[in-house]
């Protein structure tokens, strides 16, 4: 074990992982071959981080989670209690189809709801909340909070996670950062 990251001793680290300083890596939770995680990451109990995975700086990793090959989550991503990405459209048991992985990345200071689905191949926006339970079959907006199965868009966050309530200018301000944000064009720009 390395001194600047810690693996509970239940924890399986691969050889040929990249492992920040910072990082905690929590009890049953396997981390395999080729996969890249950043500075003061934390991985949670039970979590398998799946080959060739890129996590970014600070993401938490909560329990229960799978993060399969094809998935890159940038900096402060938060991803909930057994919430799951996948990455093949149409697995079959009988049918080889890793020449087939779909790539799906999570952008900068997103969150993912606990037990939510992620169908490989979707991206989800910066500071994107996708709600407990959501299950995600298309691309999210940056800042765009969904839920429900199939999630549908009901609105938009601010960076510290409140939900923005815009006025008839299209602006509308965190209460608590007291950060503007403006809305043009259905995407959300922070002024």
């Amino acid at each position: 074990m390395s001194e600047k990251y810690y693996a509970h001793p239940t924890a399986i680290v691969d050889e040929n992982c990249q492992i920040g300083e910072g990082v905690k890596i929590w009890h049953f939770s396997h981390i395999m071959s080729n996969c890249v995680i950043g500075d003061f990451c934390n991985i949670g109990q039970n979590v398998v981080v799946s080959p060739e995975v890129v996590l970014g700086k600070n993401v938490k990793v909560q329990n229960n989670v799978s993060i399969y090959t094809g998935v890159i989550c940038d900096d402060d991503v938060f991803l909930g209690p057994s919430m799951v990405f996948t990455n093949v459209i149409n697995p079959r048991s009988a049918v080889s189809r890793k020449s087939e992985y779909l790539k799906t990345q999570v952008g900068k200071g997103a969150s993912i709801g606990a037990n939510a689905t992620i169908v490989c191949g979707h991206n989800i926006g910066e500071y994107a909340f996708i709600g407990a339970g959501a299950v995600v079959t298309k691309e999210v907006l940056p800042y765009a909070l969904v839920i429900g199965n199939p999630a549908r868009h009901v609105g938009w966050m601010s960076e510290f996670g409140h939900r923005l309530n815009f006025d008839e200018n299209h602006v509308a301000v965190c209460p608590e950062s007291h950060e503007k944000y403006e809305l043009i064009n259905n995407r959300v720009k922070k002024q």
